[in-house]
């Protein structure tokens, strides 16, 4: 781990700096800490994993942290700061940087600036913006959306037999399960997923009522935070002929439970669980967002 402090104007900020935006995209975070240490005082961190990773985040006293890194970077600041119950008290940065399809697209969905410079001015002169989260009863956190069945990076199914070899999209998953801290081997597998077998059979409820029963095969459901407090909750039936109309649902506490399942969590997969609970986390992320005027985008 290397550290380098560099001194400009008024505010102290932590800058954390991914490796793997160190790897992939060497010159955007060169221009990342050019622009950040030109207008605030700035402490530069280049942790070598993800154990320095969160030390770091833990010791950045006042300084307000800024992290430099893809989906996979800010999924996990956002995960260490609600472990250590330090999110109603913390604004968090983010500069997007990464290479390759999907990696910065909850970054965008957020409503942050994918270009360098953009995102990095973004970081001196935008504003806070609390969002909401959604938090499972095994403490996890979805920045996000959730997703089951979880899905391929092109919208799909896994086709049978694949591996993480014929899915470059998986091998993403078991990077970013890699560096979660701590790990959590009953939350979150890196084993090949198995192709769906047929629809899904699960029981949703939304705030104590049940929006659809076992006895009704699914193709897929989603639950994403609406920025109210409350959880849009998004049922696909499976279609026979027609296509059916989706059952939707609105509230702060969602659970499905039925058969094994496994689910898209941000960029993770998670399971196989027979039951999970999302609650929402009113305004339970700050984050720096630009000052346009408009709000952040869901996904």
């Amino acid at each position: 781990m290397t550290e380098v402090a560099t001194s400009a104007t008024s505010e102290r900020l932590l800058v954390i700096i991914d490796p793997v935006a160190r790897r992939v995209d060497p010159e955007s975070v060169r221009i990342a800490k050019d622009v950040l240490g030109a207008g605030a005082a700035t402490k530069v961190c280049l942790p070598d994993g993800p154990e320095e990773f969160a030390r770091m985040l833990a010791r950045r006293g006042s300084r307000r942290p800024v992290v430099v890194g893809d989906d996979r970077a800010l999924v996990r600041a956002v995960s260490l700061l609600h472990r250590q119950r330090e999110l109603a008290g913390c604004v968090l940065s983010v500069v997007p940087v990464g290479a390759g399809p999907g990696v910065l697209s909850l970054a965008r969905s957020l409503g942050l600036p994918t270009g360098t410079v953009a995102a990095a001015r973004a970081v001196l002169e935008g504003a806070e913006r609390r969002l909401d989260l959604l938090v499972d009863d095994s403490d996890g956190v979805v920045v996000g959306a959730v997703g089951i069945p979880p899905l391929t990076a092109a919208g799909h199914r896994a086709p049978e037999g694949a591996t993480a070899v014929s899915r470059p999209w998986l091998r993403t998953c078991q990077s970013l399960v890699r560096t979660l801290v701590p790990a959590r081997p009953a939350r979150v597998t890196t084993a090949a997923l198995p192709a769906a077998t047929g629809p899904a059979r699960l029981r949703v409820e939304v705030d104590g009522e049940t929006l659809v029963d076992l006895d009704q095969p699914l193709e897929a459901v989603s639950v994403t935070p609406d920025g109210s407090g409350s959880a849009t909750v998004r049922v696909r039936p499976l279609s026979v002929g027609a296509a059916a109309a989706p059952l939707l649902g609105t509230g702060r506490r969602v659970t499905v439970s039925g058969a094994d399942f496994r689910y898209r969590a941000d960029a993770v997969v998670a399971g196989p669980v027979r039951r999970r609970t999302w609650t929402v986390f009113g305004g339970g992320l700050g984050l720096t967002l630009p000052t346009s005027g408009q709000e952040p985008r869901r996904a």
